[in-house]
């Protein structure tokens, strides 16, 4: 008994002597296949275990010896070899999946742990683990393949501008490149262009597993022109921790520099020159879908908070802010789930400009509403879909959006509704998405003219 693994006697019904356990005969296979694969996962595959010495004590109990032979010197892993995407980044194996060299084997931990592809969005594992045994040497075999994971993402939004009564187009891109270079990087790059001759740019550069270590680098810059009134630029860089397969820990500053474009006779005082500087931290949690969907993320959390200080000329003023993405899907049956999505912004500051507030409306806040026609320095909103499949392709969905946000500048405080359908189309193509969504404020009655359509498409190769 003494030699059993440790935590084996917990689950088996050990005498308080610790010199024997009982179990009822029709489990003894089971129990010994259990504590054959404990002692297994010590480093020792090839060990047996045999009864021997089978006396009958009573009418209803056996005695017998258990003994445990082929033991041998404990075995680690040697080699580890990819077969199928030989050029797959060695710092997920490392980092990402846990699978090094020298390590004790255990194969059950092996399972476990070539099972996590399934959280890597450019690859996955083509079928179980293989070990290779020889006199002096262990060598694991993985079994991956490299999968498409560039995506391009588009979309066309349709509405009637109130004062020209004319129909109005947006447009947006975004485009991410995922693995080109087999390091786990990333690249994205978005271009937005909206109804209120708004344009911005956003590229992000990801840098996985530095040197072969768990730390990694994330660069990005936003570009932000509001017609001719002014232009916002924001930098950030972050050091990031990838403290397991889904959850990683950043800290990062973040400056922002923003010019009034306006002329002295249409000089708005809430519109000035600005700069300012941010020290933050942030959480990411992403959970990958493990049925074959077209939802590839069944849950994902990203939550940055900062303290810095805006300047002014030469007045500075401390700041706070926070920045809350997250969403779940929740599966009710192989046909109907449930997708709730949430978004927050806090920004906490003794004065407000214009040019700080942050942006939001459109289809990928509160639907219904013109892209970024919104200005808030604090605002929550919750949108929902009751979605519905009709075949492993095609999903229809409901639209039931509720917000509600802060304009300090103006004195504004209010709630805002949607409610609408869509329908999401796997093609050839890519994903494509359709959104009818009318949109109101709490004091405003439903008005047709104030419906949004929106297409995207989302293209993955």
């Amino acid at each position: 008994m003494e030699k059993l693994p440790p935590g084996t006697s917990k689950q088996l019904k050990v005498h308080s002597s610790k010199l024997y356990f009982t179990v009822p005969f029709r489990e003894i296979e089971q129990t010994l296949q259990f504590i054959n694969k404990k002692i297994s996962d010590q480093g020792l595959p090839f060990t047996t275990l045999k009864l021997v010495n089978i006396k009958k004590t009573d009418h209803h109990t056996l005695k017998a010896e258990l003994t445990v032979s082929n033991i041998e010197q404990k075995r680690s892993v040697d080699k580890i070899v990819v077969k199928g995407y030989e050029k797959f980044p060695k710092s997920y194996l490392s980092y990402f999946l846990k699978l090094k060299t020298g390590r004790t084997l255990n194969l059950s931990e092996i399972k476990e742990q070539t099972n996590l592809l399934q959280e890597i969005p450019f690859a996955s594992q083509i079928k179980d683990p293989e070990i290779l045994f020889s006199k002096d040497s262990t060598i694991l075999y993985v079994y991956i393949e490299k999968v498409k994971s560039n995506t391009f993402d588009g979309f066309l939004g349709f509405g009637t501008n109130e004062e020209t009564s004319k129909l109005e187009l947006t447009g947006y891109l975004n485009l991410e490149l995922t693995n080109n270079l087999n390091s786990g990087e990333s690249l994205s790059l978005a271009y937005r262009s909206d109804e209120s001759d708004q344009k911005s740019f956003n590229v992000n550069v990801n840098l996985p597993y530095l040197f072969n270590t768990p730390i990694g680098t994330e660069l990005e810059l936003n570009i932000f022109k509001k017609d001719s009134s002014f232009t916002t630029a924001d930098q950030s860089a972050r050091i990031n921790y990838q403290f397991n397969p889904k959850n990683q820990f950043s800290v990062g500053i973040k400056s922002t520099k923003s010019n009034n474009l306006l002329s002295s006779e249409n000089l708005n005082p809430f519109i000035k020159d600005y700069e300012t500087s941010f020290y933050t931290v942030g959480y990411r949690f992403s959970n990958r879908s493990k049925e074959q969907s077209i939802f590839k993320r069944n849950a994902a959390i990203q939550l940055e908070t900062g303290i810095g200080n805006r300047e002014i000329a030469s007045n500075k003023d401390q700041q706070y802010q926070y920045n809350l993405n997250a969403f779940k899907i929740f599966n009710l049956n192989f046909k109907n789930s449930i997708y709730v999505r949430t978004n927050s912004f806090g920004l906490f500051s003794d004065s407000y400009l214009e040019n700080e507030l942050s942006r939001f409306g459109g289809i990928n806040s509160i639907r219904g509403f013109e892209e970024n026609s919104l200005n808030a320095s604090f605002y929550g909103l919750l949108a929902t879909e009751y979605r519905y499949s009709l075949s492993s392709n095609l999903y229809v969905h409901s639209i039931i959006d509720i917000a509600y946000f802060e304009n300090k500048i103006i004195d504004q405080k209010e709630k805002l509704y949607s409610f609408g359908f869509g329908f999401g189309l796997n093609t050839k193509a890519g994903l494509l998405r359709f959104n009818y969504a009318n949109g109101k404020s709490e004091n405003q009655s439903f008005k047709l003219s104030n419906s949004k359509i929106h297409l995207s498409l989302s293209a993955l190769f």
